[in-house]
């Protein structure tokens, strides 16, 4: 089953949390702290499988996450770093964020990898803490909160060629007589319900891969017929097929047809180059009318080339006319076509303040959440670091100026607090 679309959720592991502890040994007084830091939590990274081609795994696992830190020692050892968690993807997987359609990135070539969820560090032990003034630090870090969430991926066919045309133009028996591919062929439309893939040799160590793109019909591009999930795949081929029903009432018609729904899906796929033929030339009303509709072809600046997948004539030259047409069209990486997207890093230090249905305060932001989820609230030590943090980054200052006062509820993450004077 070929499978274009899926949705997967990802979830890198936390960072392990320093501990707090004091070296004692006997004969040793004042042997000091000794909390050891956490370890990393592991990555969670896409990485490109040639082998694969379709989506159809995610449906069985649509859940990654990788392993947290451990939780640090003491003599200062620090808890082990977790293994990244590495999920394979196929060639031309475009990755995008379920929740606002932004797009990552897209694998396209061996050895491509992209990091999707970053692993939280690891929280600092209470000997991290020591200084001159303070040498009995009880206080020590969590470890950072894992990244989490859903991710849309989709697959665009990576090949030379693609056939498209009019439902039951004979786009699946042309690819099945000349590749080994065994799509499935019967005489009504829509026969073909997602793309198949077929190699074919044409000599000379020339192989070319073929996509046979499911039937179009007039408004695909808005989600008629098969919609337009498919055109997305004729955007990774570098020549096409287009294929004409030569016992179809107006030929030129669908052939006009199909390259309007090309332009309107994507205006850069009217720049692919196109061979076109006229199919089952075996058939005798065809070749009777064989000679106008070539004419007709003519009169607009294309010349049709004759075929019958079914007699198996016509089809070498066919072959070699889109192979030539696809080396004039550069293999460039698709990376290079996008332009750069600049992706600022969010501001750690900013937040804002509202109000719950409840009457008390909320505090949210990136930053001062994950400090709060980092904190150790039963050691005063780091209770008191965090108030110096709300006070730096402005957060008191605020809630004052807002109108919070002394018994007031303040959340933060998932953190309760009670304000004071």
């Amino acid at each position: 089953m070929f499978l274009d679309e899926a949705r997967i959720f990802v979830a890198s592991g936390s960072g392990g949390d320093g501990i707090v502890h004091f070296r004692r040994e006997k004969y040793v007084p004042r042997g000091g702290p000794d909390g050891g830091n956490g370890g990393r939590g592991g990555d969670v990274v896409l990485v490109l499988a040639e082998q694969l081609n379709t989506l159809a795994r995610f449906r069985r696992k649509p859940r990654f996450k990788a392993g947290a830190g451990g939780r640090g020692g003491r003599s200062n050892r620090q808890g082990k770093s977790a293994e990244d968690l590495h999920v394979e993807v196929p060639p031309g997987t475009i990755v995008m964020k379920d929740e606002t359609g932004e797009i990552l990135g897209e694998l396209l070539n061996a050895g491509d990898q992209m990091l999707v969820c970053r692993g939280g560090r690891g929280g600092k032990g209470n000997a991290r803490y020591a200084t001159s003034r303070n040498r009995a630090p009880r206080m020590a870090e969590k470890g950072e909160p894992g990244e989490e969430f859903w991710l849309r991926l989709e697959l665009r066919l990576l090949a030379d060629v693609g056939i498209v045309g009019v439902p039951n133009a004979g786009k699946s028996t042309l690819l099945a007589a000349v590749t080994r591919a065994q799509p499935k062929i019967a005489e009504y439309p829509f026969t073909t319900l997602e793309p198949n893939l077929g190699v074919a040799d044409i000599g000379d160590e020339i192989d070319l891969v073929l996509a046979d793109i499911p039937g179009l019909i007039e408004g695909a591009h808005t989600g008629a017929g098969l919609g337009a999930g498919f055109l997305r795949h004729i955007s990774r081929t570098r020549s096409l097929i287009h294929l004409v029903d030569g016992t179809a009432q107006d030929p030129i018609a669908d052939f006009s047809e199909i390259n309007s729904e090309l332009a309107l899906f994507d205006e850069k796929l009217v720049e692919i180059p196109q061979v076109v033929a006229v199919s089952k030339m075996d058939l005798p009303e065809v070749k009777r009318d064989w000679a106008a509709l070539s004419d007709r072809f003519e009169a607009i600046g294309i010349t049709p080339l004759p075929i019958s997948a079914l007699a198996r004539t016509g089809l070498r030259p066919l072959l070699l006319e889109a192979y030539r047409l696809a080396q004039t069209r550069s293999t460039v990486d698709r990376k290079e076509e996008q332009l750069p997207v600049y992706r600022p890093e969010p501001d750690g230090s900013s937040f804002e303040i509202g109000r719950t249905k409840d009457g008390s305060w909320r505090v949210s932001g990136a930053g001062i959440e994950r400090a709060a989820a980092m904190t150790y609230w039963e050691y005063e030590e780091a209770v008191r670091r965090f108030q110096r943090l709300l006070v730096r980054i402005g957060v008191n200052k605020e809630l004052l100026e807002a109108g919070i006062k002394a018994g007031d509820t303040v959340h933060i993450g998932e953190h309760e607090m009670e304000w004071e004077e």
